[in-house]
């Protein structure tokens, strides 16, 4: 089988969409934010409203550019759905996962902006349960289908940051 075609038609097996999770975790920050309120003790709430919106536009730009580099390299983004190629540069040489990194600094900046310590954590859960239901599948999948050329790019490319 070459490098550059998906071991089957059925890709990782992701069944629920990452950014939902995110999502999901956020509203949950949210809805304690409104129970029980906690701050973050900046000094001056201003400095964490251009903060936290400095991340999130950050963090959206880095998605953008990650979503050009699927179209560029003519895979596919969802992660329940075959990948064709396996991409390793730009933010790729950084990170295994930017697109869940850019997620976890979005939820950082909201909470930031909103000055909520639960919207600032709630990117750990949310990471926590993206890598168990699917960064886990995705790299056993990447593994199967690249092989040595993914095993070669993990051992040189952190997961995270």
């Amino acid at each position: 089988m070459p490098n550059d075609q998906p071991a089957d038609n059925k890709g990782p097996g992701v069944k629920l969409p990452p950014p939902l999770i995110f999502v999901a975790f956020l509203l949950l920050a949210y809805g304690l934010q409104n129970l029980q309120p906690l701050t973050l003790g900046l000094a001056s709430a201003s400095a964490g409203k251009y903060l936290g919106a400095i991340i999130i536009l950050i963090s959206l730009l880095a998605l953008i550019q990650l979503v050009a580099s699927y179209f560029k390299a003519g895979t596919s983004i969802e992660p329940w759905k075959p990948t064709s190629q396996l991409i390793t540069s730009g933010l790729y040489r950084y990170s295994r996962n930017p697109i869940y990194t850019a997620f976890c600094f979005i939820s950082i900046g909201v909470g930031l902006y909103m000055n909520s310590l639960w919207l600032t954590l709630s990117f750990l859960p949310a990471a926590l349960t993206v890598y168990r239901v699917a960064i886990r599948k995705e790299e056993a999948y990447l593994e199967a289908t690249f092989g040595a050329r993914y095993q070669n790019y993990r051992r040189s490319v952190r997961r995270w940051l």
